[in-house]
């Protein structure tokens, strides 16, 4: 906006920074922060791990991601969460929390199945955004809702944590069955940590390339009116012009969403424990399923065959 506005008096070198990692940068290169608060984060999750299996409970972690599940995926995979659920999962523009709730349950009959009735869940919080049933989440929670002035639910308004807490604890206890839930928020005491040695690097690789950028003659000028995002590839300087990755519908940066098609989420997905259709065919473990879910095998492939075959 500075460098469009001053119309090319005031050239504008931005450097990627935000914990989110959803800026589109190129080759894959995250960030600066993400590394930082991935460690941070991934750490908490581990001393949550360590209590969750000492006390037999579950937490549900809130990892912070509004738009993206960079984050909470790359928290759940390194620590090794039970289950890492992000936005970029659901096909739906527009889900319920019902839709959350059945693959978190689902995750923890299969947990408790094997003989474990503690674990820890990663949500990004981003999937709050993908709420649609205002109604749903008034009820749950037992009170109206702030709406922003687009009609959108305000975010911080909605306790994501407990409300998925409160109807899982339910669901479990309609059915005879005792569970433990704590909810655990992360997010800004990963803004403020001292940056790792990768963030130290890296910030300073982009804020040598920023000057260069502006003060150097390998630019054109034209290109430096404009305003660049500086970043790196193949271990060049690699500045991108504004235009490129701007949105046009929305006049803000693009997003970068996980792809749940790439190697990375194949990966992270194969580490955790979630309920798959293979699961309802085998009948040895379809019975260990009902006894833990407390249905029968029918209840319990008639409740969840949609959600394995989503």
């Amino acid at each position: 906006i500075v460098a469009r506005e001053m119309e090319g008096a005031l050239w504008v070198a931005h450097v990627p920074k935000t914990i989110d990692n959803d800026l589109p940068l190129p080759g894959g290169m995250p960030t600066f922060g993400f590394q930082t608060a991935r460690e941070v984060a991934t750490n908490l999750v581990k001393n949550l791990m360590e209590d969750s299996k000492t006390t037999g409970r579950w937490y549900f972690v809130i990892m912070m991601g509004r738009s993206a599940g960079h984050l909470a995926l790359g928290v759940g995979e390194s620590a090794g969460a039970t289950l890492t659920v992000i936005p970029e999962e659901f096909q739906e523009a527009k889900i319920r929390v019902e839709d959350v709730c059945d693959r978190i349950e689902a995750s923890m009959i299969k947990r408790k199945a094997m003989g474990r009735n503690d674990g820890i869940a990663i949500i990004a919080e981003g999937v709050a955004l993908r709420f649609g049933d205002v109604a749903e989440i008034e009820r749950l929670l037992g009170k109206s809702v702030p709406r922003d002035p687009h009609g959108h639910v305000r975010l911080a308004e909605v306790p994501l944590g407990e409300i998925l807490k409160n109807e899982i604890t339910q669901r479990f206890e309609a059915r005879g069955s005792k569970i433990t839930i704590v909810t655990k928020d992360i997010g800004y005491e990963l803004r403020c940590a001292a940056p790792v040695a990768f963030d130290m690097e890296y910030t300073r690789e982009l804020g040598y390339g920023a000057v260069r950028y502006l003060l150097g003659e390998e630019y054109p000028v034209e290109m430096k009116k404009k305003g660049a995002l500086i970043s790196i590839l193949d271990g060049k300087l690699n500045p991108i012009p504004f235009d490129q990755i701007m949105d046009p519908q929305t006049g803000r940066t693009k997003v970068r969403t996980v792809d749940i098609n790439s190697y990375r989420y194949q990966v992270a997905r194969s580490f955790m424990i979630r309920l798959e259709k293979k699961d309802l065919d085998d009948q040895e473990m379809l019975q260990k399923l009902s006894r833990a879910a407390n249905l029968t095998p029918e209840e319990l492939k008639s409740r969840f065959a949609k959600l394995v075959e989503a």
